[in-house]
């Protein structure tokens, strides 16, 4: 195994002067630098190189967990709180750009820079800590692609959960295959989740002003309780702890030249591949609360918020009966999406902070246990009912979790003993500085609101 290549062209401090080690293995090694990044040719040639990691993270932006949020969000309120779904978007884009600017400045993900910062038992509970959410994420694109299966074929969902179980099989031929292969069937869902609410959105007929006036911040968010509750579950529930992991170590994937030039490029088209990627889910999580808004709130259904009754009320509300099956198909996909980029999280932090290293099939089945049996669980003993709650109890595992990654990745990528002339400018330090106190606080009262409140 290849440790990661010193960058001897960097200007003082080096990014490795700051850290404890200054060789460590890459993560996730069978596909480290396996992807040519050409140095010479035009600027879209050399984006493309880039163009896969940011799709991959956006997966996680669009996943069955965010789904309710927004139906409950647009049916109550109607086009209100898309300026919530606007900034929690900017808020993600901020975030991801830092994790790119961290594993490729450094040669290290974030679990990594964690371990090599932290002493054994603060890693150690970070590492727990960031199981529970790829866990509890896991569980939640378990139980979405259950609930489409049940909605497309009318397949009980204790059956469907153990069919999603066998999508380890097809993550191994694909990582077998070549990174590439990963990224190809991340986008083709990708696309597929878009041009289903793409459709969905002609179909539902939407007042566009309304739209454009939703976009807008209102202060009547914060007057409203309710209101500032779901917008909170909303800003809560968009930015997943395991995609600031996951993006630190596949941007590591492409071989660029381990000089400050290119490590600046890549930084650079990095970037740009990851924000033009969270516009995409921008797009998706908009358009369900937008096909809510049209379809539910302004017919009187200001109570819809579970998945299935979404489905049901689609097809007379909106006056065609391919509206429900390309709902169900786009949850379909968004769940089988999410199982890819889980079962690569769970790898780079398990290698990351404890330096163990699995079989690809035994992590995911691992991961997928923790995933399937509370779920066979809820539904024998309560049926599918229950399986709602199991899925915002999923997302506020996953909130607790959020500021353990965001607070190192901010703090690291701000200090110039570790990242050297790529340390994040003072702007970007405070801006980002402030993101995460936010996130920090908004979970802590979504968290006490849904125990409590």
């Amino acid at each position: 195994m290849e440790p990661v290549v010193r960058d001897n062209a960097l200007s003082s401090p080096s990014p490795q002067a700051g850290w404890r080690k200054e060789r460590i293995a890459p993560s996730l090694p069978e596909v480290h630098k396996s992807i040519f990044v050409p140095t010479k040719g035009s600027f879209i040639r050399r984006l493309l190189a880039f163009v896969g990691p940011g799709y991959l993270v956006a997966v996680g932006y669009m996943d069955p967990g965010n789904w309710a949020t927004d139906l409950a969000g647009g049916a109550q309120f109607g086009y209100t709180l898309l300026s919530v779904v606007l900034i929690s978007n900017l808020m993600a884009i901020l975030l991801q750009s830092l994790t790119a600017r961290l594993g490729i400045a450094t040669g290290r993900d974030l679990a990594q820079a964690c371990r090599d910062h932290y002493g054994k038992r603060v890693n150690f509970s970070l590492w727990v800590l960031c199981e529970l959410a790829i866990a509890a994420c896991d569980l939640a694109e378990v139980i979405g692609s259950a609930i489409a299966l049940k909605l497309l074929f009318g397949m009980p969902m204790i059956y469907g959960v153990l069919i999603t179980s066998l999508d380890v099989i097809l993550v191994l031929m694909l990582q077998n295959k070549g990174f590439r292969y990963i990224e190809a069937m991340v986008i083709s869902l990708i696309v597929t989740i878009f041009v289903c609410f793409g459709i969905e959105m002609f179909l539902s007929k939407p007042d566009v002003g309304g739209i454009f006036h939703g976009f807008v911040p209102s202060a009547e968010i914060v007057r409203n309780p309710e209101m500032l509750y779901i917008a909170l579950g909303i800003l809560g529930a968009t930015v997943m702890p395991h995609n600031l992991y996951l993006h630190s170590s596949i941007v590591q994937t492409r071989k660029y030249e381990e000089t400050a030039l290119g490590k600046r490029s890549a930084i650079r088209f990095a970037t740009i591949d990851s924000t033009l990627a969270l516009m995409l889910a921008l797009f998706v999580n908009a358009a369900i609360l937008i096909l809510s808004a049209a379809a539910f709130h302004t017919s009187g259904h200001t109570d819809v918020a579970e998945i299935q009754d979404a489905y049901k009320l689609l097809d007379p509300l909106v006056g065609s009966s391919i509206a429900s099956v390309l709902f169900a198909v786009a949850l379909l996909a968004s769940g089988q999406n999410s199982t890819l980029t889980g079962t690569l999280a769970g790898q780079i932090v398990m290698e990351g902070f404890l330096n163990i290293r699995l079989k690809p099939w035994l992590r995911r089945l691992i991961t997928r246990m923790i995933a399937i049996i509370p779920a066979v669980i809820v539904i024998g003993i309560y049926g599918e009912k229950g399986t709602g709650d199991l899925l915002i109890l999923s997302q506020v595992i996953l909130s607790l979790q959020l500021s353990f990654a965001v607070i190192p990745l901010v703090k690291f990528t701000a200090n110039k003993a570790k990242m050297g002339e790529f340390v994040a400018p003072k702007w970007l330090s405070t801006l980002s500085w402030t993101v995460a106190f936010i996130i920090a606080g908004l979970n802590v009262y979504l968290l006490y609101g849904t125990l409590f409140g």
